[in-house]
């Protein structure tokens, strides 16, 4: 749902026009033409992260892109499938970047007539028509805040260094977005564009896939100090300490979803239907339909001591403050109950959710509560794990064995191919009350002393 220059609390939801077609069949070997050997083993690419969610309201990766390769800052989303860059090609209407605008050159351009804009175009109206074999291929992508882009796809190099310590550059497609409507012209956006991470052939992570350059696997841990990392292929997965669902396919467009989940606040079920859940780090926030929405505010009152008043602050719709302000989660999470999402494809497929991964501590020292009601933004009866609901945890969405894994980790130790053996003794499994099913388990004693 990237990307989001307007501040946190008014969240741009991304309305994709464009929906992907079947991934395409000529994958080509890397490091050149084709018969110049035997295709190398996939590696894995692991990326510094940086942003937070409150209060930058997004978490963003630098990628090295075209010749000679130059940094851009892009929008980590899982919500969508087109990556894309504010661009010069010439620019109608842009927004202030951080770095000088991409310039597309005439030969970099992708036919009307090349496979992914097909699949690009696939979702728009059923209808893909070139008027001529030498045709651009346009997009068009809108917001549910009325913002838009409007740009062209372009194919360029990415400058990528892998786990097995080697470098490639790989020509990949996206968007070269050269009017755009979205949030304040006159402020500087913290991202120069949209890393779209979904499951498309569009998507870079697909593109890497048909390259043999990564497996179609990515991943990310959010630190909720800040920053944290992202990575393509599978080296980093602990497959066998993860909790994992079986992918299921959304209602709503092609969000990466493991289906239906029961929801319980403190080891209670809340008495709610089985909500549709899709993963998105595109959105900062968490996102519940009106009724289990309701239900949550209901108990969530209910359960807190008078030692907490309910404040008007201007980040949050529902705030809480204290005898004094709050200086971080920690002082506050003792006074809140975890939440607990049952999901129905998996077996024992369960993620907590404890106060510091649904509560906000602003500037003004209060908590407040960052899950919101989707319905008043047009959401309807989607529901959203946003970044705030994914911090410290690892995140993996295996296109490979169609399913999603999540697990507890220090989002804030970033691996490196040095590490990457060593890493998994950082994680834990999440502390789920005993009346769902599963025993308390004590994390080890480094990821204890991360939290402290």
């Amino acid at each position: 749902m990237a990307p989001r220059w307007a501040p946190p609390v008014g969240l741009v939801l991304l309305m994709l026009l464009l929906a992907p077609a079947a991934v395409r069949g000529d994958k080509p070997l890397r490091g050149g033409p084709s018969g110049a050997g035997a295709e190398p083993e996939a590696s894995s690419a692991v990326f510094p992260l940086y942003g937070d969610v409150y209060p930058h309201g997004l978490y963003y990766v630098a990628m090295n892109i075209g010749n000679p390769p130059r940094p851009y800052f892009l929008d980590v989303d899982t919500g969508s499938d087109l990556t894309w860059l504010q661009c010069d090609a010439p620019c109608v209407s842009c927004n202030k970047v951080p770095h000088p605008l991409y310039r597309p050159t005439k030969n970099k351009l992708v036919p009307c007539v090349d496979p992914l804009c097909a699949s690009l175009h696939g979702g728009l109206n059923g209808r893909h028509k070139c008027d001529s074999p030498h045709q651009q291929c346009d997009y068009e992508i809108r917001y549910a805040d009325q913002g838009s882009s409007i740009g062209v796809l372009v194919i360029d190099s990415f400058a990528l260094r892998l786990a097995n310590t080697s470098a490639v550059h790989p020509s990949l497609a996206f968007g070269c977005g050269y009017d755009q409507q979205v949030g304040s012209s006159s402020e500087v956006s913290p991202t120069d564009g949209v890393l779209g991470l979904g499951s498309g052939s569009i998507s870079l992570l697909s593109q890497l896939k048909q390259h043999g350059i990564t497996k179609n696997v990515v991943g990310h841990c959010l630190s909720l100090r800040g920053g944290g990392f992202l990575f393509f292929g599978d080296d980093l997965v602990p497959y066998s300490r993860a909790t994992w669902a079986p992918m299921a396919r959304s209602a709503f467009r092609n969000y990466y979803s493991p289906g239906s989940a029961s929801l319980y606040f403190g080891g209670r079920s809340l008495g709610v239907r089985p909500m549709e859940v899709v993963f998105d780090s595109g959105s900062s926030f968490t996102y519940f339909a009106a009724q289990p929405y309701q239900a949550l505010v209901t108990a969530l009152k209910g359960s807190l001591s008078r030692s907490l008043k309910e404040v008007s602050d201007p980040s949050l719709p529902l705030c809480w403050k204290g005898k004094k302000p709050f200086k971080s989660v920690l002082d506050v999470k003792k006074e809140f109950k975890s939440l607990i999402l049952s999901f129905a494809n998996g077996k024992k497929a369960l993620m907590e959710i404890p106060p510091e991964n649904y509560l906000i501590i602003t500037k003004y020292g209060n908590a407040c509560l960052g899950i919101l009601n989707g319905s008043e933004v047009g959401l309807k009866d989607l529901n959203i794990l946003g970044d705030v609901t994914m911090q410290d945890q690892m995140v993996i969405y295996d296109n490979e064995r169609g399913q999603i894994g999540w697990i507890r980790a220090p989002c804030d130790r970033i691996p490196n191919d040095n590490t990457i053996d060593g890493f998994e003794e950082g994680y834990c499994w999440p502390q789920f009350p005993g009346i769902i099913g599963l025993p308390n388990q004590d994390c080890p004693a480094y990821y204890r002393s991360n939290k402290a």
